[in-house]
C-alpha cells in the first residue's frame, strides 16, 4: 500500500483547555506535558498513565475526533486536557501547537515525541514518495516538535523529552528500510540533543519498543504480500523472536515513559532504552 499525507482536517485546529481538578498528586503533578500521536496505541497509553500521575496534558493527533477517547479517559482520571489537531510534518502547525499550549497551560515541562507512521516494502520496491512520507513524519516531524519544544524548555530552564523510537532504530529488518532509517535517525537525534542540552538541565532520552500489541501491528499485514506468509504466521514468527514469547502491552511502554518524564530520571540523558521482551538481547 502507499502512505499518503492525511487530508486536511475540516475541524478547528484547537479547542478550549478543560479543567477537571485544580490540585492533584502524583509523580508528574503539575507538569505540563505534550504528547504527540496520542489518539491510540502507545501515545494513548502514555497519556492515560501521565493523567494518573497528575500531569496536565496537551494531546495531539491529526484530527480532534481521533483524540476524543483519549481526552475522555484522561479527564475521567482527573486530568486537565488540551486536545489539538496537528500534522507534525507541517512545521508552522507545530509552532502554532506549541504557542497554543504555552498560552493555555502556561508552559511545557515534558515532551513525549510519539507521532509516527509505518510502511513495509522491499528496499528495491520502495517508492520514493513512500520513503519521503515516512521521513517527513518520523524524522522531520519529530525534529520539528523536538526543536520547538526544546526552545520553550530552554526559556524555562528545565525539561524532559521522551522520544519514542523502536528496536528498528537499533538494527536491520527485512522489508522496512524507510521505517528503520527514520528510527535510526531518531536515536541519533536523541543523543545529539542530550549532549547539547545537558548543560541546561534538560534530559533527552528515547524508548525503543519491540513488538507492541497495538493496532499498528495490523500494518504488518503488508509483509504477507511480500513474503507469501499469512498474517498469523508473520505474528507467530515475531513472537518466536521474543524470549518472553509474547508481544508487549502499550501500558508497559507507558510505565517507562513515566519514569523518564519524572524527577526519578534526572540523572539519565542520551539513552535509547530497549523495551522489547529481550528480542535484541539474543
Amino acid at each position: 500500500h502507499r502512505l499518503s499525507r492525511p487530508a486536511p482536517s475540516q475541524e478547528p485546529p484547537m479547542t478550549a483547555f478543560t479543567s477537571a481538578t485544580t490540585s492533584r498528586a502524583g509523580r508528574l503533578a503539575g507538569k505540563r506535558v505534550l504528547i504527540t500521536g496520542a489518539s491510540r496505541g502507545i501515545g494513548q497509553a502514555i497519556a492515560l498513565r501521565y493523567a494518573d500521575e497528575g500531569a496536565d496534558l496537551c494531546i495531539a493527533a491529526t484530527t480532534l475526533a481521533g483524540l476524543a477517547e483519549t481526552q475522555a479517559q484522561a479527564e475521567a482520571r482527573g486530568a486537565r486536557v488540551l486536545p489539538l489537531a496537528v500534522d507534525v510534518a507541517d512545521r508552522g502547525a507545530v509552532q502554532a501547537l506549541i504557542d497554543t499550549m504555552v498560552a493555555q497551560l502556561g508552559g511545557l515541562d515534558v515532551l513525549v515525541n510519539n507521532a509516527g507512521v509505518y510502511h513495509a516494502a522491499t528496499l528495491l520496491d520502495t517508492d520514493p514518495a513512500d520513503f519521503d512520507r515516512v521521513m517527513q513524519v518520523n524524522l522531520y516531524g519529530a525534529f520539528h516538535v523536538l526543536q520547538l519544544a526544546l526552545r520553550q524548555m530552554v526559556k524555562q530552564g528545565a525539561g524532559k523529552v521522551v522520544n519514542i523510537a523502536s528496536t528498528a532504530g537499533k538494527g536491520g529488518s527485512m522489508n522496512q528500510s524507510a521505517y528503520n532509517a527514520s528510527k535510526h535517525a531518531l536515536v541519533g537525534l536523541t543523543r545529539c540533543a542530550a549532549v547539547e542540552l545537558g548543560p541546561t538541565g534538560i534530559c533527552v532520552n528515547a524508548i525503543c519498543p519491540g513488538f507492541v500489541e497495538t493496532d499498528m501491528l495490523q500494518n504488518f499485514s503488508a509483509h504477507s504480500a511480500i513474503t507469501g506468509l499469512s498474517f498469523e504466521q508473520i505474528l507467530a514468527n515475531g513472537r518466536a523472536r521474543v524470549p518472553l514469547r509474547r508481544f508487549l502491552r502499550a501500558d508497559e511502554i507507558a510505565h517507562l515513559a513515566v519514569y523518564l518524564g519524572s524527577a526519578e530520571s534526572d540523572g539519565m540523558t542520551g539513552q535509547s532504552i530497549l523495551l522489547d521482551g529481550g528480542m535484541l538481547m539474543v
